[in-house]
């Protein structure tokens, strides 16, 4: 059970940056998010996963999308934010940046050839149970940005591919 322990950071581990993303899409009127489920687990996460050298941000979230999500044609609208907390095998911090994307796509065939991830759409006022709280709280406290976001379909300019890169600042 994913507890308080795991936001707390324990002396001598090791850093790990990574990025992934809210995904939204419009549908009758709604805005839903794209959510995936790992393995045999009963709960939800946003696709996201470690930086590799040479990568930005955003291309780190754009990959980690299409490997865990299946989900390749996207919009950047906005960086929503950064969360901690340890790794799953409580072996890392990880410092996870989320960035808000727009799809059309409904459909999305994971890459991941390690994991079996699958995507499922959410109504963003109506979401599933979640493995971990800070993505959920990100959603949460970005609700109504990501709606104003999402229906004016405005891509914010400060956060393009490029902007920073693996070893720069977090």
């Amino acid at each position: 059970m994913i507890d308080d322990t795991w936001y707390h950071r324990p002396p001598d581990v090791p850093d790990r940056t990574s990025a992934g993303g809210v995904v939204v899409r419009r549908q009758d009127g709604r805005v839903y998010v794209a959510l995936v489920q790992e393995g045999d687990l009963p709960a939800y996460v946003l696709p996201k996963g470690g930086i590799e050298k040479g990568e930005d941000l955003e291309e780190t979230a754009r990959r980690e999308i299409a490997e865990e999500a299946g989900l390749s044609n996207l919009t950047l609208v906005a960086k929503l934010g950064t969360r901690e907390r340890l790794s799953y095998d409580r072996q890392e911090w990880i410092t996870a940046h989320y960035f808000l994307f727009v799809t059309d796509q409904v459909d999305g065939t994971p890459t991941d050839r390690e994991t079996a991830y699958r995507l499922h759409w959410f109504p963003l006022d109506d979401l599933p149970p979640m493995c971990w709280r800070e993505q959920r709280e990100l959603i949460e406290t970005n609700r109504e940005r990501i709606v104003e976001l999402v229906e004016r379909r405005r891509p914010v300019g400060t956060w393009q591919a490029g902007s920073l890169r693996s070893g720069g600042e977090r």
